[in-house]
């Protein structure tokens, strides 16, 4: 029945028919599948339409004034052609047909039609378009994690490149230190990609789980192992069995599951919340902090033999402000995967915009860089226009700004938070991302500072 067909809200149709009867049936019907529909009566209004907004699905009659539906559709740029089309006929002929389908119609409908009939034509676009999306996902992803998407020809980034390509097929613990935003998860998915694993990757935010859950999120639980337990289900060690599970921001791991850590990282069998039996497991364990381990061992919040076993191997990535020569490379990337992303036009950033931007300390590192732009990009406003039309232009810093040599690093970390907090009008999920934590993490500091204030 046409109520089984599934809800596409965040997709948009244009119906175009010179009846208007049509256009309020159709417009009705599909409003309650789509987050867009708009109807016309002629091909000018369409235009009109279509020059405002992008539509997914195109429903349109072949006989309209002035200009028939193929006809307008065949003219139209290869851009609007990336749509799909539905064409409706009361007169049809098999020549009609066959211009239809060379056209790029995906369906043709003869009037008139039982509106069963229709909703399995958009059906089947929707899950033409859906599948059409979730390939550009994969073939995203795997782009996202091939190695070669490190950029940077730096001497430091070219020896972190060196030592991903040493480690990568061995089986050892490896730790990533590195500041927030640095690309600590590209560096873990670059050395499982290398590895020759056949398992999947797994990444897991340590900060981001409640404690009292992580346990269960990494080793599985059984049935009636905790109230609301009703089944038994595998963790996430299980997920990333023959594969890697990549442990971030390790740091925020509470010591009761570092001693659990522990002992899966040497005897490598994990055993379900609720369960007396161990199981072997085969994972390679691929650890990221952008905390100081070693002092974190010394105040007793990290155990000093699970530091040890995970600084097998250590790879530490440098800052962005360590390595400006690579900030050219990564603004010409980031434009051009943005650009494709967002569906807008690549643009060439001027001598004055690079200028600027390898200038700026980039506290943020490289996501602050690309978050910057992916906004000039949205704005339409180039780098170095952007940050003039700011109050305060972050990069007109002046020369040797920032924090006195004897300020210990705890208040140093105190101020930097609350300045980005503060550039974020208050709000702490937006400055949570800016510095690369969690939002419980940015909410534990501010305890443990004892103020308030944000949201």
């Amino acid at each position: 029945m046409v109520d089984k067909i599934p809800a596409s809200t965040a997709m948009s149709v244009l119906v175009v028919d010179d009846e208007s009867g049509m256009r309020s049936f159709l417009k009705k019907a599909l409003s309650k599948r789509f987050a867009l529909v708009e109807v016309a009566g002629s091909v000018e209004e369409a235009e009109q339409l279509r020059s405002r907004c992008h539509f997914d699905l195109l429903i349109v009659d072949i006989s309209l004034p002035g200009r028939d539906g193929i006809e307008w559709h065949e003219a139209l740029d290869m851009d609007t052609r990336r749509s799909d089309v539905i064409f409706m006929t009361g007169f049809a002929d098999m020549e009609t047909a066959i211009r239809a389908l060379r056209a790029g119609a995906v369906d043709f409908i003869l009037k008139p039609f039982r509106l069963e009939q229709m909703m399995q034509a958009v059906d089947r676009c929707i899950e033409r378009r859906l599948l059409r999306r979730e390939n550009l996902l994969l073939r995203r992803e795997v782009a996202h994690t091939h190695p070669n998407t490190i950029i940077g020809n730096s001497a430091a980034m070219a020896e972190v490149k060196s030592v991903i390509g040493r480690v990568a097929a061995t089986n050892a613990v490896v730790l990533i230190e590195g500041e927030s935003g640095t690309g600590k998860e590209l560096v873990a998915r670059s050395l499982h990609q290398m590895s020759g694993r056949s398992g999947s990757f797994v990444a897991v935010n340590c900060g981001a789980i409640a404690p009292e859950l992580l346990e269960s999120e990494l080793f599985g639980h059984v049935a009636g192992a905790f109230t609301g337990a009703r089944g038994a289900r595998e963790g996430l060690f299980s997920f990333a069995s023959g594969g890697t599970i990549f442990l971030d921001e390790i740091g925020e791991m509470p010591l009761q599951m570092q001693t659990a850590l522990l002992r899966v990282l040497e005897q490598r069998t994990i055993r379900p919340v609720g369960s007396e039996k161990e199981s072997p497991v085969d994972v390679r364990v691929v650890a990221a902090t952008n905390r100081e381990l070693q002092l974190e061992v010394e105040e007793g919040r990290f155990r000093r033999d699970l530091y040890y076993r995970l600084n097998v191997l250590n790879i530490r990535i440098p800052s962005l402000k360590e390595r400006p020569e690579d900030v050219v490379d990564l603004v010409h990337f980031f434009t051009r995967q943005l650009a494709t992303e967002l569906g807008l036009r690549e643009v060439a950033w001027s001598h004055e915009d690079l200028q600027v931007m390898q200038r700026y300390d980039w506290p943020g590192n490289i996501r602050e860089l690309r978050n910057l732009v992916e906004r000039c990009l949205l704005l339409g406003k180039p780098p170095a226009e952007y940050w003039r039309s700011q109050e305060t232009p972050v990069a007109e810093a002046p020369a040797g700004a920032g924090y006195p040599d004897d300020m210990e690093l705890k208040e140093v970390e105190r101020l930097h938070v609350l300045q980005v907090v503060a550039a974020q009008e208050g709000n702490k999920s937006a400055a949570a991302r800016v510095l690369g934590v969690s939002r419980k993490t940015l909410d534990r500091k501010f305890k443990e500072w004892g103020q308030e204030g944000g949201c």
